[in-house]
């Protein structure tokens, strides 16, 4: 438990305007944990969906562990979240809006030892958009060499 466990989703600053954001808990199994412990995990894909009143997160890949045996999990199965109930109402009525969307931005260990995932309501950049990003990280990085 000493290695700080702080896995982000870069590429979702970049293509998306992130509106609002939650931290949630996640429902893993015995070997997804240790897996997430050795900092086996890729968000990069992943997005979440309601399915029967549930938040479900999909293609949150989780690498097998590696001293697992048969016991050892799926690596891209749906993953339930914990949120509160009006949480859930607020997310599932804004998700009808057009455009709009829910994924994980960061996946980290809390000082309990629990798995917690950081998502957010989020809305597609346009491709200009996505140029001004990268001229304004352009600017800071060649304003921080000098």
């Amino acid at each position: 438990m000493s290695k700080n466990i702080n896995i982000s989703n870069r590429r979702a600053s970049f293509e998306y305007f992130f509106l609002e954001t939650y931290t949630a808990g996640v429902v893993l199994t015995g070997t997804e944990i240790k897996s997430i412990r050795e900092g086996k995990v890729n968000l990069t894909d992943a997005y979440c969906i309601f399915q029967d009143g549930e938040l479900l997160v999909h293609h949150l890949h989780i690498s097998p562990y590696e001293k697992g045996t048969y016991a050892n999990h799926n690596p891209t199965r749906d993953r339930k979240l914990l949120l509160q109930k009006r949480e859930l109402k607020k997310l599932a009525s804004k998700l009808k809006d057009q455009g709009l969307t829910i994924i994980p931005t960061r996946l980290f260990i809390n000082e309990k030892g629990l798995a917690k995932i950081d998502i957010a309501l989020a809305k597609g950049k346009k491709l200009y958009d996505k140029r001004e990003t990268i001229k304004e990280r352009d600017i800071k990085r060649s304003r921080d060499e000098s």
